[in-house]
């Protein structure tokens, strides 16, 4: 990491995060201490092998799930970690989900499925919502596209539409769970390159689950994970 990335503002940062899952002889410790800060304007991706822990990790720090302890600070606010209100209003202000699967909904069009994450923080009207929805599929490519039903979208497509969605409330910290999963090579490095340049040109810290080590090589940063940490090398 360059030496400038002191002088960058956090935008989520985590202690010595732990969790397990399973019970009894089955359970399994997961994540062992984590460590890790996010600067607004980075683009860092995590690799390692099946079942090391990325995703676990990605899911606590979008405050899907909970760690069993330590501490995760998202725009230095500290999250609490029994307070399921909190953590909705936190995920909602300022944290954005790309998915394997674009998750859109089927009855919606493009403009819709991207103004849902705004209609759920309630602080737009409707014509801003909608100018604003409009305006992040013209940034990802599908200006002439905004009418259309996800059906009526390829798969490059819904997930730019997926990309947009999670932009929708402009938040600092942008996570990817193999957000180019299920697609080809070529859409794979179109989305990708939509999800990273908007990313920049909006100054937020972005954690990319991927076993694609070609994006991986794009980033600005690589973290290995194996057992539940991460390693130097």
């Amino acid at each position: 990491m360059s030496d400038k990335a002191v002088d960058r503002e956090i935008a989520l940062e985590c202690r010595d995060l732990h969790k397990h899952l399973g019970e009894g002889e089955m359970q399994v410790h997961v994540l062992r201490g984590v460590n890790l800060k996010l600067y607004r304007g980075e683009i860092s991706a995590i690799v390692g092998p099946s079942g090391c822990g990325k995703s676990t990790l990605l899911y606590l720090l979008g405050l899907l799930d909970r760690q069993d302890s330590g501490s995760i600070h998202v725009m230095n606010e500290l999250v609490p970690l029994d307070k399921d209100g909190e953590h909705t209003r936190i995920r909602g202000e300022n944290i954005g989900f790309v998915f394997q699967f674009h998750f859109l909904l089927p009855e919606f069009s493009a403009t819709e499925n991207v103004m849902l994450p705004m209609r759920k923080l309630g602080r737009l009207s409707p014509k801003e919502m909608e100018f604003r929805a409009v305006g992040l599929l013209e940034e990802v490519g599908l200006g002439d596209k905004t009418h259309r039903l996800p059906s009526q979208l390829s798969g490059g497509e819904q997930q730019r539409v997926a990309i947009a969605r999670s932009l929708a409330n402009m938040p600092g910290v942008l996570l990817a769970d193999e957000p180019t999963g299920n697609l080809d090579v070529k859409n794979s490095l179109m989305v990708f390159e939509s999800l990273t340049r908007l990313a920049k040109e909006k100054g937020q810290a972005v954690l990319i689950v991927t076993h694609n080590p070609e994006l991986a090589n794009k980033c600005d940063r690589i973290l290995r994970m194996r057992d539940g940490l991460f390693i130097d090398s």
